[in-house]
Order: structure tokens, then C-alpha cells, then sequence
């Protein structure tokens, strides 16, 4: 079975997933060698030697996820796990969290620091997939089939944004309402979906506006205005977004070459991590952005197209939910450093420095190879009992 499993497997992704997490590691060294001296007063190494470990845990839980059996995720006792350490996890940070820029988003384990956030995001997209994979039956049935799981993920998208990590609880929602619509229901229910979440907008518009002060932070508020008018707010809040300006409009096609970045010298903050991209378009140019657009690009559409593939409504929605992740993630870190949306903190996949953002990609791309891989298997044996069936009709004939 192994070794069926084993030629059944999607190279392609594996191809690609090394080719952006290598590439990633090389900027991850350029971005950040000066800042690791300057600010940090570590070696130029530093970042590199991190996320090299990070790399290789990373790639060992993939290898860990592509070769266990997906199904068992759906297994009514770790659902359960999902659920209640999702929460668990989440009010744990409210006491023992750790704050970084602003947001008590993180834990120390050890001499590590994690991010509960992602480990949840992961585990909403499995919890979500398995539920509405069993409520196939009744996915048409609005009360019974299509609530109850949003109102967790509304409630744990709550939890996250109070750190604050907005961010990261809005891929979480957009993710979970991706895998809602690829379960299957009938268009009245999505319009009703959809006029239900306009109503609850409405309903707490007041609360909002109530507590204003409180949910329109300072920094909230200086991230919009800077996202309007970056220029004006250069000095502060806007300082992130114009030296990512200078940075994209620096590389041109080319770029100024490897390691030969000015951005990275101290104006340009986290550009190991969110801003990533703005280094690699000053150092390699448009091609340098193109590769990795075309990377997560593929990953992305060989996701969805996995999700068509698979016959299993679990596999199938848990494909769609890890392609959604990607993308979502990726659009919305492209879009603070681009300046097309406010900036809020999100890393772009396999590339930033990270090890829980990392560690969570890499075992989400495990699990779609697995999907593919049980995916190719029923296809091939279901040609094969195709072609011995017009054998043996031949025969008779």
C-alpha cells in the first residue's frame, strides 16, 4: 500500500514547496543579516540559523502529515481536541501571553516562542471540513446543517481578534466561510447566510459605535490613516508602508541585486517578516516577485484543483480550506505591503521568517499532497476496474 502511495504522490507540490521555503531561507538571510547586528546585537546568522531549524521541523511534519492517514482526522475525539484546546489555547494567552508589537498573540515554550493563532487556523479549517463532510445528509437544512458551526468560528474569530490579531481572524473567518460555500448548499441558504450576517452587523453597529474607543485603538486608527495618506504619517504609523514604496519602486525589473538592499538597513521595519516581498522586489526585481507569485500561485490553483478531484467530501473540503488559507494569507500580506489594504501583521507563506506560520504551511501541504495522493488512487483504481470490465465484456461478446 506504501508503495502505491508513494508513486500516487503530487511531486510537483513538494517540487515547489522546496523551491519557495529554500528561497524564503536565502531572503530571510539577506533581509535580516544587518538588523540581527544593529538591533538585535546577534550574528548576521542569527534569523538564518532559526528559520533553517524552522525549515527542517517544518519539513519533517510534512513528511509526518503526507503519510498519515487524513481520514482520521475527522475522528469524533479529535474534533473534540480542536475544539476545546482551540479555546483552551486562546484564553491561556489572555493570562500568559506574551506581547509583541502590540498584540499578546504569542507563548514561550522553552527557549521557543509559538503562535497559538496559527495552530488554530489549521484546526478550524479540519474542524470545519469534517462537520460539514457529515452533515452532507442535511447540508440543506439552514438550522440544523449550516449554523452551528459558524457560530464556533464567529466565537473563536472573537477570541483571536482580542489580542489583537486581526489578521489572523480574519483568515480564519473568510477561510471557514470558503469551506461553507464549497459544502454543497443550496443557493437559498447561502442568500440567507449572507442577509443573516447583514442583520448582525446592523444589530451591533451601536455596540460598536459605543465602544468605539476601545475597539478603534490609537494604533487601529494610525494604521488606517497611514493605509489613506502613508506620506503624511511617514515619522510613525505610516513608516512601514512608504520605505515599502521606496523598496518596490528601487528593484524595477532586475532589481539592485542580492543582499544589496538599502531598505534593510534599518528603515524598513520587520523586513524578514511582513515585509519580506519588499526586499525581494528592490534585491531581485519583478522576477524576483513573479517567482514567487507563480509558486503560490500553483500551490493555490493545484489545491482547488485537488478539492474537484477528491471524492471524499472531507478531503474535498479540506482541500478547498488549506487552498483558501494560501491564497487569503497571501492576499491580504501583499496587500499591506503593496498598500492596497491596511497593514495587519500577516506573514507571507513559506517565505517571511516565522516557526509557527511555517510549521502550520508546511503540514497543511502535507495533508493536500496526502488528499491528492488517496485522490490518484481511487481514480487509477477505478480505470483499472473500468478497463477489466471492457475486457470482459469483449470476451463475451
Amino acid at each position: 500500500m506504501l508503495k502505491k502511495r508513494l508513486k500516487s504522490f503530487d511531486y510537483s507540490l513538494l517540487v515547489v514547496y522546496l523551491l519557495l521555503s529554500v528561497f524564503g531561507l536565502i531572503m530571510v538571510y539577506s533581509a535580516s543579516m544587518v538588523i540581527a547586528i544593529q538591533i538585535y546585537n546577534k550574528s548576521s546568522n542569527f534569523f538564518f540559523e532559526r528559520q533553517l531549524l524552522n525549515l527542517i521541523i517544518a519539513f519533517i511534519a510534512l513528511v509526518f502529515a503526507t503519510l498519515f492517514p487524513y481520514r482520521k482526522l475527522q475522528a469524533k475525539g479529535f474534533l473534540k481536541i480542536i475544539v476545546l484546546g482551540s479555546i483552551a489555547i486562546l484564553f491561556i494567552l489572555f493570562f500568559m501571553g506574551k506581547n509583541v508589537n502590540n498584540a499578546q498573540s504569542w507563548l514561550g515554550i522553552g527557549f521557543r516562542n509559538i503562535q497559538p493563532a496559527e495552530f488554530v487556523k489549521l484546526g478550524m479549517i479540519i474542524y470545519m471540513a469534517a462537520v460539514y463532510a457529515k452533515k452532507q445528509p442535511y447540508i440543506n437544512n439552514f438550522n440544523k446543517g449550516v449554523i452551528p458551526p459558524i457560530v464556533f468560528l464567529v466565537f473563536i474569530c472573537f477570541l483571536v481578534a482580542q489580542q489583537p490579531d486581526l489578521g489572523t481572524a480574519g483568515i480564519i473567518f473568510v477561510t471557514g466561510i470558503v469551506i461553507v460555500f464549497c459544502s454543497g448548499m443550496n443557493w437559498k441558504n447561502i442568500t440567507r447566510l449572507l442577509l443573516l450576517g447583514v442583520l448582525i452587523v446592523g444589530v451591533f453597529s451601536p455596540f460598536i459605535i459605543w465602544k468605539q474607543d476601545s475597539i478603534f485603538t490609537e494604533t487601529r486608527m494610525g494604521r488606517l490613516y497611514s493605509y489613506k495618506d502613508p506620506f503624511k504619517y511617514e515619522v510613525d504609523e505610516g513608516l512601514q508602508l512608504v520605505n515599502s514604496y521606496v523598496a518596490l519602486g528601487t528593484g524595477g525589473w532586475k532589481g539592485v541585486g542580492l543582499g544589496k538592499s538599502m531598505q534593510k538597513l534599518g528603515y524598513l521595519p520587520e523586513a524578514h517578516t511582513d515585509f519580506i516581498m519588499a526586499v525581494i522586489a528592490e534585491e531581485l526585481g519583478v522576477f524576483g516577485v513573479l517567482f514567487v507569485l507563480f509558486g503560490l500561485g500553483y500551490i493555490i490553483l493545484k489545491g482547488i484543483y485537488i478539492g474537484m478531484k477528491s471524492k471524499d467530501p472531507f478531503g474535498s473540503l479540506l482541500a478547498f480550506g488549506i487552498s483558501g488559507m494560501i491564497g487569503i494569507q497571501m492576499f491580504i500580506n501583499l496587500g499591506g505591503v503593496s498598500g492596497m489594504i491596511p497593514i495587519t501583521g500577516v506573514t507571507l507563506p513559506f517565505i517571511s521568517y516565522g516557526g509557527s506560520s511555517l510549521l502550520i504551511l508546511s503540514i497543511s501541504l502535507g495533508l493536500l499532497m496526502n488528499i491528492s495522493s488517496y485522490a490518484n488512487l481511487e481514480h487509477n483504481s477505478g480505470k483499472a476496474k473500468r478497463e477489466e470490465n471492457k475486457k470482459s465484456k469483449q470476451l463475451f461478446v
